[in-house]
């Protein structure tokens, strides 16, 4: 059995069956045995793990970027993609990376704070002016410089993805102001800062993982969600909640990584071929996730949601704290925001 699918096992008895904890353990320790004797995955096939659905714009970029790995090497290197959280949430996806025995995995920036402490920064709502200023930046020093950020944590970055921008989802009244978010429990991603994000603007922020929150919607466990449309459409997470307010409260990228204990493993050939594709899949995303974007805004009209557009000036007043905030508690991170800030 690959070390990876021994995780999996391993993750799926301690969520069914808390009870038999122990021998869930005795797994687990066979796991690191086989990872001492150096059985992690190298070249040849590269298994890459994600928790969005394949309809999604983000999981036909992945498919685009095995393909295009596939051609480059002539069938010498290949990537093969499992969608829908079949080998794990984005967390525990992130862990399997750190230690080898998953290859590749693409997760929203939010979801790297707790292993790459500078990614915190695209957490800041409002950080960007426009779109193209978040491109400008994305493309340049700063963006590259951040997607090797996370290298001392066993997680190197590859390119970036469009994530779109984030805007509330409501079950029972649309969002105009922060005052409408009062005593509202709406799902977070696991971030601080998206906590800190809802609880600025009078929210209170209650994690839950995306592939949980259809259910969580349905039965009350949340009142409301953040995301962008292509996700709000591809979740059918509509069907629950018919009030989208177009707030665009953080545009966050999408991350692809690859861990750099396979990463290490390849010839500096095979690590050209993944680059570039890399490269070109982000492209090619950033094209499809466009379409995708005003696609699934008009099937949302259509499927009975209420699109509305409050005055952001309120939103950017109800979170000027976390500027401050960020500012006395973490200043080496306002300077990254500075600098963001400074880029024409």
């Amino acid at each position: 059995m690959y070390p990876e699918n021994l995780i999996i096992v391993w993750l799926s008895l301690i969520h069914m069956n808390p009870e038999k904890t122990p021998f869930s353990f005795l797994l687990l320790a066979s796991l690191f045995v086989v990872l001492a004797c150096g059985e992690v995955q190298t070249g040849r096939e590269i298994k890459m793990g994600h928790a969005l659905v394949t309809s999604h714009p983000v999981h036909k970029a992945m498919v685009f970027l095995a393909e295009r790995v596939e051609e480059k090497s002539n069938g010498q290197l290949r990537i093969k993609v499992y969608p829908n959280q079949q080998l794990g949430t984005e967390r525990e996806l992130l862990e399997l990376l750190q230690i080898g025995s998953l290859g590749m995995t693409k997760v929203s920036a939010a979801a790297l704070e707790g292993f790459a402490p500078t990614m915190q920064v695209f957490g800041m709502p409002y950080l960007f002016r426009d779109d193209a200023h978040q491109k400008k930046v994305l493309d340049g020093p700063i963006g590259r410089q951040l997607l090797l950020d996370p290298e001392e944590f066993w997680l190197r970055g590859l390119c970036y993805y469009d994530g779109g921008k984030r805007s509330f989802y409501t079950k029972d009244k649309p969002i105009e102001s922060p005052e409408d978010l009062q005593g509202l429990k709406v799902r977070v991603m696991e971030s601080n800062m998206a906590s800190n994000m809802v609880r600025s603007m009078g929210g209170s922020p209650t994690p839950v993982a995306y592939g949980e929150l259809y259910s969580a919607l349905q039965q009350g466990i949340v009142d409301a969600a953040e995301n962008n449309p292509p996700s709000l459409f591809t979740s059918k997470h509509y069907e629950v909640c018919k009030f989208y307010s177009i707030d665009e409260h953080t545009v966050l990228p999408d991350v692809v990584l690859i861990s750099t204990k396979v990463w290490n493993l390849l010839s500096e050939e095979e690590k050209t071929w993944v680059q570039e594709a890399a490269d070109e899949s982000s492209e090619y995303q950033y094209k499809i996730w466009a379409e995708s974007t005003e696609e699934s805004l008009r099937e949302l009209e259509k499927a009975g949601v209420q699109i509305s557009y409050p005055d952001k000036a309120l939103f950017r007043e109800g979170v000027s704290e976390m500027y401050e905030q960020m500012e006395a508690e973490q200043p080496e991170i306002y300077q990254l925001i500075k600098a963001i800030q400074l880029v024409n």
